[in-house]
């Protein structure tokens, strides 16, 4: 059985529609069930946010090639923290899996059949937590043979969970205190990245909209991991400062490179391990990476601007 893919959409019409074309050159799309989510207008949303909301729900009504299309549309702003986890939550429980993109994130025609193959692979392996279709750009040494390889964060840019690993999430945070001052607790937290902690106190003194560090932190407190492919099976195209928190992010880390190859031959070890050596040059290049300590620059820009007034 397949996973069914839910999809996020706003107000950005010519995102979605990459978004969508690509979902349906993935082969299973046809026998796929797919869920939109559009959500609504802000209350201080713009004649042209107005215009553009329309087209995209205009444009998500004519979508054919799927199984089923199933569309839900917002009368207001539930911003997409709010969107995520309520409408996975709703679909998960009918599926027992799912399939997630937002509108911004263009597949490669393996993606649907990797995730699901992986979800199935994986369902049983009870410290598994997530599967991406991204990757990192980490250049892999000769010895490293495997499809795949775990990081210790989540990685939100087209992604499939399982039911029984989504209902342990604590939306709420409510061991975040064992965090504070613990730095055994805060070095466990931050072996996805040295930004993780920085990013979980952001959202702590600020909510912003930060669901995925908000399963960063359910896969701590599990010791889970999220599995990704070698070569990445998904392209963020949101990263041109259209999108909600207008990122405007071009280095190369987040630019993916795409599988040169037409042939499908993923081969997932069952059960995947941590490799001692792979997990320090993949932890080194997380906190390397300047993308990241750049989101974190421009969060804390955010809050400084909200509380100073300026």
């Amino acid at each position: 059985m397949l996973a069914p893919i839910v999809l996020f959409v706003y107000n950005r019409p010519l995102h979605t529609k990459q978004t969508v074309e690509a979902l349906l050159k993935n082969e299973l799309a046809s026998d796929s069930e797919l869920y939109i989510f559009a959500d609504g207008p802000k209350n201080d949303t713009t004649e042209d946010s107005i215009i553009k909301i329309k087209e995209v729900r205009d444009y998500i009504h004519t979508i054919k090639g799927f199984k089923k299309i199933y569309i839900t549309e917002s009368d207001y702003n539930i911003g997409l923290d709010n969107s995520v986890i309520q409408a996975v939550t709703k679909v998960i429980e009918l599926h027992e899996k799912v399939i997630v993109v937002e509108d911004d994130i263009v597949t490669h025609p393996f993606f649907l059949r990797f995730i699901n193959q992986a979800l199935d692979t994986y369902k049983n392996q009870t410290n598994i937590y997530m599967i991406s279709g991204f990757s990192y750009n980490i250049t892999f040494p000769n010895y490293y043979k495997n499809d795949v390889y775990c990081v210790h964060r989540c990685c939100s840019w087209g992604w499939g969970m399982w039911a029984d690993r989504w209902e342990q999430a604590d939306w709420k945070l409510s061991n975040y205190k064992k965090l504070v001052g613990n730095k055994n607790e805060i070095k466990k937290f931050n072996r996805g990245g040295n930004d993780l902690f920085n990013m979980l106190q952001i959202l702590i003194e600020q909510p912003v909209c930060a669901w995925d560090i908000r399963w960063t932190f359910c896969m701590y407190e599990h010791n889970g991991l999220c599995i990704n492919p070698t070569k990445s099976l998904v392209n963020n195209i949101g990263l041109d400062g259209s999108g909600t928190h207008k990122d405007h992010i071009t280095n190369d880390n987040y630019i993916a490179s795409f599988p040169n190859t037409d042939t499908y031959n993923y081969v997932f070890p069952f059960p995947i391990r941590n490799n001692t050596i792979m997990d320090k040059q993949i932890r080194s290049f997380l906190d390397g990476s300047p993308s990241f300590i750049q989101r974190i620059k421009y969060s804390i820009k955010k809050r400084l601007i909200k509380l100073n007034h300026i």
